[in-house]
């Protein structure tokens, strides 16, 4: 983590919400998966949240796994290599942003560079992570690696065709939606104003 004192206040309580947000459960999936679409070279983290920060913090890991999600020869990230200065690790971690939103991924789904640099935000990692997963496995183009059902399943266009004759008949029907005025009456209403006359 970078150079930074401990926080006091406002500024902890906010943290600590952050902080809960983790999910160590989702660790294991992400890791299970990471490993099985790059192979087993990456290395394995040490369990917990800074052991999972520490894995991806260099960028070379996740620029791996979006090249993996390509065909061969084709992955976006050129050149990738491990290297201990802040600004390369930034920059790498920075390109993965980039190919994950070309890839698909919203642009409000993608974590910020610091998030995971320093350390500030892995929740926000984890679902960066889980939203490519499902998008990966939503695509079906054979590149996807592991358990599909690791990730939740991506709803997808079910585009309906109604004929010209359908159309209209669905103008002519009032829909219970809308209400229906059968059984209505004014039967003992008053006039605005009037006081409810009690016998």
């Amino acid at each position: 983590m970078a150079n930074r004192g401990p926080s006091y206040g406002l500024s902890r309580e906010v943290q600590q919400k952050i902080d809960r947000q983790y999910d160590p459960e989702l660790e294991q999936v992400l890791v299970r998966w990471i490993l099985a679409q790059c192979g087993g070279d990456v290395g394995q983290p040490a369990p917990g949240r800074d052991g999972f920060q520490q894995w991806l913090k260099d960028g070379t890991v996740l620029c791996r796994l979006i090249n993996s999600l390509h065909p061969r020869g084709q992955g976006p990230v050129a050149k990738i290599q491990a290297s201990a200065m802040a600004f390369k690790q930034m920059e790498q971690i920075s390109q993965f942003l980039q190919a994950a939103e070309r890839y698909g991924i919203a642009a409000t789904d993608i974590f910020q560079t610091v998030d995971l640099w320093e350390g500030k935000n892995m929740a926000c990692v984890q679902r960066t992570l889980m939203n490519l997963g499902s998008l990966a496995v939503a695509k079906g183009d054979g590149l996807f690696m592991g358990d599909p059902n690791w990730f939740p399943k991506k709803s997808q266009e079910n585009r309906r065709v109604f004929s010209e004759d359908k159309l209209k008949e669905g103008q002519s029907v009032i829909g219970l939606q809308m209400g229906t005025n059968r059984g209505a009456s004014q039967a003992g209403m008053t006039g605005y104003g009037m006081p409810r006359q009690i016998l």
